[in-house]
């Protein structure tokens, strides 16, 4: 029976840290997500006169509610369910 040198393989003891500086520097060249607006869409986004205008109105029929002075027009609100709903 012959016996053979036993070789072990070649063990670079600085690979490890090799590897772990080139995984960092691989991170921030990573692609990370971007959002771009639009100038139409940050026009779309601020507060228009006629969202202030239905504020004001939507306030204006609060107090009427509350108070009691409300008062609904039935022939007006056919008319605008018949033309909400008319095809």
């Amino acid at each position: 029976m012959k016996i053979q040198k036993f070789t072990l393989p070649a063990v670079n003891p600085y690979k490890a840290n090799q590897l772990k500086a080139e995984q960092a520097e691989q991170k921030p060249k990573m692609k990370t997500d971007k959002l771009e607006i639009s100038s139409e869409a940050k026009k779309l986004s601020e507060v228009s006169s006629f969202s202030a205008q239905r504020n004001e109105r939507v306030q204006q029929l609060k107090a009427q509610v509350q108070a009691g002075t409300y008062e609904v027009e039935p022939e007006k609100l056919a008319a605008d369910l018949v033309k909400h709903f008319k095809p």
